[in-house]
């Protein structure tokens, strides 16, 4: 385990024109550690973590108080350039979204997007890319059939290798299994054990056996408001409060 922090997020609020959707959020984020964000629905996990590489700048009527700090710098600070962070910072949503392309095509995209042309180079870094997402051994003979012939889960682990592809520091995960299989799901949580050796994952999840299952710390979210953070297995067994242990063990929620 490593204490190096990537994100030091300090009173951060956000609204929704006038619905203040965060209030006053403080939290540490070391490297190289799953972080899990749980929480009953609207409890503002998804609106936190599109805070933490602006996607929520998409969203006309946003506006957003407080710090966001990765690796020391405010990420709102005017001479931030939003696609670096964003490349630095990837994300992988709740419903695969492979482009209508190839499987290569899809991973190589945000290789091409940066620049690169080089055939080899190419075709290696999404060969790693694909390695890194455990799929290459299931799609290495149809790498330029469509991407739209995979399954769900296999789409997801192209949307996984789509992201490491640019090599981002930080992976945001939002809810990355909901819509698949148990078998699905297993895969994605045997994944995530793997790639948080190398990158620092930030997970939102309805379901608290899969955070207790992948995630090293856990932060607990209601109403807005981040309640609890802790190492998830302290969190999930002594938690210092009452809510955090109404919520974890099926009171409300």
């Amino acid at each position: 385990m490593t204490d190096t922090i990537k994100f030091a997020v300090k009173n951060l609020d956000f609204y929704y024109g006038d619905f203040k959707a965060l209030d006053r959020i403080g939290i540490e984020v070391s490297e190289k550690q799953a972080t899990a964000l749980i929480g009953p629905s609207g409890c503002g996990k998804s609106t936190f973590l599109r805070c933490l590489n602006r996607m929520n700048d998409l969203i006309p009527g946003t506006r957003v108080d407080g710090e966001i700090l990765l690796d020391g710098g405010n990420i709102h600070d005017p001479g931030v350039d939003v696609v670096h962070l964003r490349r630095k910072v990837g994300m992988v949503f709740q419903k695969p979204n492979p482009f209508p392309k190839t499987i290569f095509e899809n991973v190589a995209y945000g290789l091409r997007v940066n620049g690169v042309k080089n055939k080899a180079t190419l075709r290696q870094s999404v060969e790693k890319s694909l390695m890194d997402a455990a799929l290459f051994d299931e799609v290495k003979d149809r790498l330029h059939q469509s991407a739209l012939g995979l399954s769900g889960g296999q789409q997801q682990r192209l949307c996984i290798a789509r992201a490491l592809a640019v090599k981002p520091d930080v992976l945001l995960m939002d809810e990355p299994a909901s819509a698949l299989d148990p078998i699905a799901t297993q895969k994605i949580e045997d994944l995530i054990h793997q790639l948080k050796t190398y990158y620092t994952i930030i997970i939102v999840t309805h379901n608290m056996q899969q955070a207790a299952r992948v995630s090293d710390v856990t932060a607990f979210f209601y109403m807005g408001r981040l309640i609890e953070t802790g190492d998830t297995e302290t969190l999930f067994t002594r938690p210092k409060l009452k809510q955090t242990e109404d919520y974890i063990t099926g009171r409300f929620g």
